[in-house]
């Protein structure tokens, strides 16, 4: 069992920066899980932005956010970040981060291989 917590979201005018926390507390070491951001805006599915291996060396961009957003993981701390720049209206949703057992070192770009997820943080961009 996995409990995630996020932290980091807000309001924010579009260019501007977020910097998304999530912590995840395991019975299991963390660097025995990979690691994702997935977000999800109304109306619309969810939509995996970034993912990151246990190790760090592997990560994963969604085509939409390649460039500007940023996945980094701490194992000492059991946090995993994503930096988001120059942020855009269309950015605006609810982030989860997301975690599954990590059966090899390369992130995991299927939303639907996730196991554990936290509660999710609103991010909203105006234009």
């Amino acid at each position: 069992q996995v409990q995630l917590v996020e932290s980091g979201g807000g309001a924010v005018q579009g260019g501007g920066s977020l910097r998304l926390s999530c912590v995840a507390s395991a019975r299991s070491s963390f660097d025995a899980y990979a690691m994702g951001w997935i977000r999800q805006a109304p109306g619309k599915e969810r939509e995996i932005v970034s993912a990151i291996s246990w190790s760090g060396r592997d990560t994963f961009y969604a085509d939409s956010v390649k460039g500007r957003f940023i996945i980094s993981r701490d194992n000492a701390k059991n946090t995993v970040y994503l930096q988001m720049n120059s942020l855009k209206s269309e950015d605006t949703a609810v982030y989860y981060c997301a975690a599954t057992w990590a059966h090899s070192d390369y992130a995991e770009s299927h939303p639907s291989l996730y196991s554990y997820w936290g509660q999710g943080t609103q991010v909203t961009v105006s234009s």
